[in-house]
């Protein structure tokens, strides 16, 4: 019974919440199903080579919503190069959550972070709403630093997965307070007024400064930041698409790493490149190809440093695919991308999951999303 009362609550969040959610609307025009081609950026090559058999450091990035169709999108976007082409290890991810074939990012979110499936909606607790702990809070229980990073609010689905313990995903200001629960070294990505316009009346960023975080908004301030503890709320909610933010995920993955390396037990961090989804929601095309290749250049910061570094594990996959998207056409000679799609929602469709370092081989062939998870645990002794 009490289940059955979960699953009818968090439905009826999840109604609220996607009215809330406008990136959610469909878009019918014609015009976004074709990528006309645009700048094509360099790809360096980087060699594997690991010094040791498991990771000090593990980077896991998350393209939300993006699946092989968006990837290949990308790839002939950029005329045939990605900084994934770099990952020889590969495989794949079934996605559905403890109660639909189809999982929600919170859901997927929660399993990649604890390595326990749970309902759509839920925010780091199993489907009877217990907190489960996550790999950052394990990672930290270590003495390891911790780091999260997203394009979208940092309380958004994904990234509150890693950090807060809710019963429903729409619980913004909740899960802002639980940031202050815990002693992550690094969080960047919007949701500023989630920590200062607060029902409760507290301000959080003040709080954060307290406990001797540097509280920054401007992203130039935020690429400065070499050491201590860093909150870069860079939007009151959510990020624009990438001609308003800028270059900011790229940097957010730099200026992590460049923090998080400095501690000699370790480090975690979760990378989110969040609007694909967004895009694939809206059945667009050139928006999927601008947040797919703003990914791929944060993955080439990553991947810099693990092959510079070899001691670091940097996993790539996602929560899920959005928009049931196929190639329908294109050339890649011109990086042009002809697109059609299935749905405005999510799919059940697998998803890719790409391993570059010490420990890539336990990332190979089919496995469920809770692997992933239990798989990092297991290499970095949590």
């Amino acid at each position: 019974m009490k289940r059955l009362l979960t699953i009818v609550f968090s439905f009826f969040l999840l109604f609220n919440l996607a009215a809330q959610e406008n990136y959610k609307t469909l878009s019918k025009e014609d015009s976004v199903k074709i990528y006309l081609g645009g700048e094509v950026y360099e790809v360096k090559n980087y060699l594997e080579k690991s010094k040791v058999q498991k990771p000090k450091n593990v980077i896991l990035m998350i393209g939300d919503g993006m699946g092989v169709s968006q990837i290949h999108a990308g790839l002939t976007a950029n005329k045939g190069n990605l900084f994934l082409n770099n990952f020889k290890k590969a495989g794949f991810s079934t996605t559905s959550s403890s109660n639909n074939y189809i999982t929600d990012s919170a859901a997927g979110g929660t399993a990649l972070s604890t390595g326990v499936k749970t309902y759509n909606g839920a925010i780091g607790v199993n489907p009877d709403t217990i907190s489960v702990k996550t790999i950052l809070e394990m990672a930290e229980e270590k003495g390891m630093a911790t780091g999260l990073a997203s394009t979208s609010s940092i309380t958004h689905a994904t990234p509150a997965s890693f950090i807060a313990h809710q019963p429903s995903r729409n619980m913004y200001e909740e899960i802002a307070g639980d940031f202050l629960k815990t002693d992550i070294d690094v969080f960047i990505g919007g949701g500023y007024k989630h920590f200062t316009e607060r029902k409760d009346g507290r301000n959080l960023a003040d709080e954060l400064r307290q406990k001797g975080y540097t509280v920054l908004q401007d992203l130039e301030a935020i690429s400065k930041v070499k050491k201590g503890k860093l909150a870069g709320l860079t939007a009151p909610e959510h990020n624009g698409r990438v001609n308003e933010r800028g270059n900011l995920l790229p940097v957010a993955t730099e200026t992590a790493i460049n923090i998080l390396k400095k501690d000699k037990d370790g480090f975690f961090l979760m990378v989110e490149g969040s609007q694909i989804d967004w895009a694939g929601h809206q059945n667009n095309t050139i928006y999927i190809i601008e947040e797919m290749l703003d990914f791929d250049k944060s993955i080439g910061k990553a991947l810099k440093f693990a092959a510079k570094n070899k001691e670091t594990l940097l996993v790539v996959t996602a929560d899920h695919e959005t928009g049931g998207m196929g190639i329908n056409g294109g050339d890649i000679e011109k990086g042009i991308v002809k697109a059609g799609y299935t749905t405005g929602g999510h799919t059940g469709l697998m998803v890719p999951v790409f391993a570059f370092g010490p420990g890539a081989e336990n990332f190979t062939g089919i496995m469920d999303n809770t692997d992933i998870a239990k798989k990092i645990m297991k290499l970095l002794g949590l």
